[in-house]
């Protein structure tokens, strides 16, 4: 198994990719600690991974706070001993996120807040935590719309995941030495809830599908399958990457310099 022996933390693992990631880390041999704010998925979730005979605890936490995600790295060591890997994937793309002129402040910060000062939090307790294990693997989940901007508005979604690029970049380097690798995973367009509810209408949907070469939304299980690869230790030469899991996107649209 990939993940044998190994204590994963995932955030964002009541549904979607986080579930999806949760299930396949615990196949893969993982212990897994789930955390969410939605206390009824991810409890879900671990019931879930304890049918099919894996370890796991669920931990509320708001990862927009420095409390709770210092107490669910915490947690991780206390259950499991250590923690050798941390999938910083919690996220949220608001309904009223639009262009610069019509983002209203307080949709810009809920959003930066989770998506980009919760992958901080991670990492800023994650870390000391990998150290004490003798090293590991953060993937910190970012997007396509980092590298493209996208087709339909969301200034504030765009820009955090730009920000969980850089950070990922400048604490991949800065960590290498230390055997603790960090990765940014970033997907494409998704048949997820979240993506769904913001694509509400077939109109904003058709202008979405109609950029992926491969001509089709991906799945949620894609995106753990390559979490997982980042995660194991199949990917032990590789840190400080932007990995596109995107249908062809960035090739079809990104020009060479």
């Amino acid at each position: 198994m990939r993940l044998e022996n190994k204590v994963a933390l995932i955030t964002g693992a009541s549904s979607g990719i986080g579930r999806e990631a949760a299930l396949l880390f615990a196949r893969e041999g993982a212990c897994v600690i789930v955390a969410d704010v939605d206390d009824k998925g991810g409890q879900e979730t671990a019931e879930m991974i304890q049918r099919q005979k894996g370890r796991t605890a669920y931990v509320r936490a708001d990862v927009s706070q420095a409390a709770d995600c210092e107490r669910m790295v915490a947690l991780a060591e206390e259950q499991f001993g250590k923690l050798n890997v941390l999938f910083n994937n919690a996220g949220i793309m608001h309904a009223q996120d639009d262009d610069a002129i019509s983002t209203e402040e307080k949709v810009w910060d809920i959003t930066m807040n989770i998506n980009a000062k919760g992958v901080f939090f991670g990492c800023k307790y994650g870390i000391p935590a990998l150290r004490r294990a003798g090293g590991g693997s953060i993937v910190n989940t970012a997007s396509f719309v980092a590298f493209l901007g996208a087709a339909t508005p969301q200034i504030a979604y765009t820009a955090s995941k730009g920000a969980v690029l850089a950070l990922t970049r400048e604490l991949a380097v800065v960590h290498a030495r230390e055997n603790i690798r960090l990765n940014a995973l970033c997907p494409g367009p998704l048949r997820t809830e979240l993506l769904m509810k913001f694509l509400d209408t077939e109109q904003k949907r058709h202008r979405r599908l109609v950029h992926i070469p491969i001509g089709r939304f991906g799945e949620a299980v894609e995106i753990a399958q390559a979490a997982l690869f980042l995660a194991s230790d199949e990917s032990s030469f590789v840190t400080g990457t932007e990995f596109l899991v995107d249908g062809g996107i960035a090739a079809a649209y990104v020009t060479p310099e």
